[in-house]
This record gives C-alpha cells, sequence and structure tokens, in this order.
C-alpha cells in the first residue's frame, strides 16, 4: 500500500508535468515546478498551477515553502508563508486536489515564471492533534481557503 506521494491530476495528464523529486540524498524537501507559464504582475499575487496533487496518511501534511532563490533571484515568495496541504485535500470535489502556488511579486517589473521552472519544494510531515478535540466529521470539498465556509 502506497503512504504518500505525488500524482498528476487529470486535467493535466499529457501534458508534460513532471512528479517532483528531491535533488539530493539528504533533501528534506521535494522540488515542484510550474505546469505552464504564468505572468505575475508586478506588486500582486499570481497563481502558479503544478498539476499534481499529493496523497498522504490522515495524519499528515504537505507543507510547501518557496525555493531558497525565489527571493533575491526572482523577486517573489509565497503570498501565504507557507502553504498547507491537508491530506483530505487529495481528490477533493471541486479541483481533484490540484497544488496550485500563490507567489507574491514584490518588485516594480512582471515576473514570469515558465513551464518546468522550480518554484516552491514540499515537504511531508506528520502533526499532532490535542486529547480533548470534538470528533470532526466534515469532508473537504472545496480549493484554496474551502475550510469554515
Amino acid at each position: 500500500m502506497q503512504t504518500r506521494g505525488f500524482m498528476i491530476v487529470s486535467a493535466w495528464r499529457n501534458r508534460g508535468v513532471v512528479l517532483p523529486k528531491r535533488a539530493t540524498a539528504h533533501a528534506a524537501g521535494y522540488d515542484i515546478a510550474a505546469a505552464e507559464t504564468t505572468v505575475i504582475p508586478p506588486k500582486a499575487v499570481g497563481f502558479i498551477s503544478t498539476g499534481l496533487k499529493a496523497y498522504m496518511l490522515p495524519d499528515e501534511v504537505l507543507r510547501v515553502y518557496a525555493r531558497s532563490s525565489l527571493p533575491k533571484s526572482r523577486g517573489l515568495m509565497l503570498a501565504n508563508a507557507v502553504g498547507i496541504i491537508d491530506a483530505d485535500y487529495f481528490d477533493s470535489a471541486e479541483n481533484e486536489g490540484h497544488i496550485r502556488i500563490q507567489l507574491y511579486n514584490f518588485t516594480n517589473e512582471a515576473v514570469t515564471i515558465v513551464v518546468g521552472e522550480r518554484i516552491v519544494q514540499g515537504i511531508f510531515q506528520k502533526y499532532l492533534t490535542v486529547d480533548d478535540e470534538p470528533a470532526v466529521t466534515d469532508r473537504r470539498i472545496g480549493g484554496i481557503g474551502s475550510t469554515g465556509k
């Protein structure tokens, strides 16, 4: 049985999406690349499609961090500091769990992200919950920012 990994979203199959991989044997993060070319206007947030979804155990999360070169070389940072991909986002009804990255362009020029450009790294991690948490039975159905609506 597979416990964690990446898959290509069905709408993005046959479009050249490459599954993430670690760059070295001791790297914690899996490099995630853009699946399409996107222009991010100056002082604005752009959404970068990856064509990917991630599966993991119920007590795990995929944390997404900007690659260290992104701010210095491209003038970009993650708009939400750290992206959190919950286990129940996989195969969500709205978008099949498609991971899209929010990047903020803090420069005064438009920045173009090209297909295949590595933009973030994803790290799978276990997480803890409190002892007296009430039972949560809701199932995620939406995409970015859909919980709590």
